[in-house]
């Protein structure tokens, strides 16, 4: 009969340490998690194909700027894993501040052309935009391969970009 007695108690102290332990995890978790991808363009094409290379290693920064004075507010640096995916955490709101994820290093040296309008994608950093969820997705950032594959005159033909040359 004793035993009867003790589990309400064992039931409160469980409950107590779960509530605990949920609040904790909410509050320690980031606002955001801003994820994209970085790729070689190995035809040289200005969009990803599928003969596209995800690049392992390569350094990308978040930096949010004022949007009066373009002051850099706050920058986190991120690092792409072996699908060239990033995902940078980040802490607090940003209302008035235009973040963007931009290209630092590749590490591929004979992938590291910064592909022009390709070096930075936006991301709003707010809950006042209707999106519930704190995940963020950034546009595809990308560097240019020094020599096309031999592959890309065939492909790029299909999207009817090839080169004359080629």
């Amino acid at each position: 009969m004793a035993s009867l007695r003790t589990l309400p108690v064992i039931f409160a102290i469980l409950f107590y340490v779960l509530a605990d332990t949920a609040t904790t995890t909410a509050t320690d978790a980031p606002d955001y998690l801003v994820q994209g991808r970085v790729y070689c363009d190995t035809c040289r094409a200005g969009f990803e194909t599928n003969v596209t290379e995800y690049i392992k290693g390569a350094k990308v920064r978040l930096e949010c700027k004022h949007f009066g004075t373009n002051k850099i507010e706050r920058a986190v640096n991120g690092v792409t894993d072996e699908t060239g995916t990033y995902k940078i955490e980040l802490k607090d709101s940003h209302e008035e501040d235009i973040c963007e994820v931009v290209l630092v290093k590749s590490p591929l040296a004979n992938c590291n052309e910064i592909q022009a309008f390709r070096d930075r994608a936006r991301v709003l950093l707010t809950k006042n935009v209707g999106i519930c969820d704190n995940l963020r997705f950034a546009n595809s950032l990308g560097y240019l391969k020094d020599i096309p594959l031999p592959v890309c005159g065939e492909l790029l033909k299909q999207f009817d970009l090839a080169d004359d040359d080629n």
